[in-house]
């Protein structure tokens, strides 16, 4: 599961890591929670790479009032293909979202004890830290477009998740997929509608691919934001 998440890397960064054509000027995000306005890159009715913001929720197009409807952040690979609210999306409007990293939560004695998720660095990468483009993530996603009866529009977002690898076990028994680089343009194509080009690609990530930090509990609350939300705490 992917409930919360976070994009410090500038923009710029953000542009040379994904490709997209258009500029965007945005601040930080440390504590990034669902219904929140969030960028995504996709694949624009000019066939170039852009990045928009859209609401971290899916609202299928069949949904006649959004009020209504329970907030789907995030979406099962295994069985996304079936579902009707995310079959279509899957094979036309597969989108990449930008992130340096997401959180998940343990329970001690009744504290919830949030840790960062993070691309692990290697040695030879000491120099560049988060937040300036070396900790980059791509989580696979789906986008919606939502036209109502009386002519508002929406756009929506989810995450797809699979299971967890040995990393994130100990934490959760679910984790987003992550895109490597090379596999970006393959992923956000969907000329052909078809989505078995693209099934070998909702895997867990590698297991040396990202570490664990426990952070600061005033991450809990989705109205906290700022870098002090990452200040490193030991690992329980």
């Amino acid at each position: 599961m992917c409930s919360r998440y976070c994009l410090t890397s500038p923009p710029e960064a953000v542009r040379a890591f994904f490709c997209h054509d258009n500029e965007a000027v945005y601040p930080p995000r440390y504590n990034i929670a669902p219904t929140q306005p969030v960028a995504i890159v996709r694949i624009s009715a000019k066939k170039t790479r852009e990045l928009v913001l859209v609401r971290w929720g899916l609202i299928p197009p069949w949904v006649k009032d959004p009020n209504e409807f329970a907030t789907l952040i995030n979406a099962r690979a295994e069985t996304a293909a079936e579902k009707p609210s995310f079959r279509s999306a899957l094979r036309y409007r597969r989108c990449l979202v930008p992130a340096d990293g997401f959180y998940e939560w343990t329970d001690r004695k009744g504290n919830k004890q949030p840790h960062l998720l993070r691309r692990k660095l290697q040695e030879a990468d000491a120099t560049v830290g988060p937040g300036d483009g070396g900790s980059l993530l791509a989580f696979a996603g789906l986008w919606e477009h939502w036209l109502g009866a009386e002519g508002s529009e929406m756009e929506t977002m989810v995450i797809l998740t699979t299971k967890a690898n040995k990393t994130l076990a100990p934490l959760h028994d679910r984790m987003p997929v992550i895109l490597e680089q090379a596999d970006h343009a393959r992923w956000l194509d969907c000329a052909m509608g078809k989505t078995e080009t693209i099934t070998d690609l909702l895997r867990p990530a590698d297991n040396d691919l990202l570490e664990i930090v426990a952070v600061n509990p005033q991450l809990n609350n989705p109205r906290h934001e700022g870098p002090e939300l990452q200040q490193p705490l030991p690992l329980l």
